[in-house]
C-alpha cells in the first residue's frame, strides 16, 4: 500500500511539474493569444496619409495582417504582417510593397522580430540585429497602439507610430 501512494504522489508531482513547465515555456515564448486584441478591420491616420488594417482571426499556428497607407488617394505603402508561433517563440515577419506591389525587402528575407514580452492587452516584439522594439498596446476595446521604441539613457522609450481605431 505504501508503494501505491508514494507512485501515486510520484505521479501527481510529475504532472504538476510538467504543467509548471508548460506555462512557463509558453509564458517564455509568447502566445498568438497575446496579440488576439488586433483582430479585426481597424483605421488610423498620420500626418494626412490614411491607414486601412486587417487582422484575420488566428488560424493554427499564425495570425494573417495586411494594410494600405493613402496620401493624396494614392498608395504609398502596403504592408503584410505575419505572426508566427514556432518552436523558438512568438515572431513577427513583415514585408513591405510600394505602389505596383514592388518588394521592399529581398524576398526571402522578411523583416523579423522575436517576441520579449506580454501582459494583458500588450506585447513587445525586437527587430531581429537591431535595437528596435515594437509595442502592441491595446487602449480600448476600440483601439490600440502600434509604438515604435528604443534605448535611450539604460530604458526604452516607446514613440506612437500608429494609433488605430476599430472601422465601422
Amino acid at each position: 500500500m505504501k508503494q501505491f501512494y508514494t507512485f501515486l504522489l510520484l505521479i501527481t508531482f510529475t504532472i504538476s511539474t510538467f504543467q509548471y513547465v508548460n506555462a512557463q515555456t509558453t509564458a517564455k515564448n509568447g502566445s498568438l493569444s497575446d496579440l488576439g486584441f488586433i483582430e479585426g478591420k481597424w483605421i488610423a491616420a498620420v500626418e494626412g496619409r490614411s491607414i486601412e488594417a486587417t487582422w484575420l482571426p488566428t488560424k493554427e499556428n499564425n495570425i494573417v495582417g495586411f494594410f494600405r497607407m493613402m496620401n493624396g488617394g494614392k498608395p504609398t505603402v502596403y504592408e503584410l504582417l505575419v505572426y508566427e508561433q514556432t518552436e523558438q517563440g512568438l515572431v513577427s515577419l513583415v514585408k513591405h510593397f510600394k505602389d505596383g506591389l514592388i518588394g521592399q525587402e529581398e524576398i526571402d528575407k522578411p523583416i523579423r522580430h522575436k517576441w520579449i514580452e506580454s501582459s494583458k492587452g500588450r506585447v513587445v516584439f525586437e527587430k531581429e540585429g537591431e535595437a528596435v522594439r515594437v509595442l502592441y498596446e491595446k487602449r480600448t476595446d476600440n483601439s490600440f497602439v502600434i509604438s515604435l521604441g528604443k534605448p535611450e539613457n539604460d530604458k526604452w522609450v516607446y514613440k506612437s507610430l500608429f494609433e488605430f481605431s476599430r472601422a465601422k
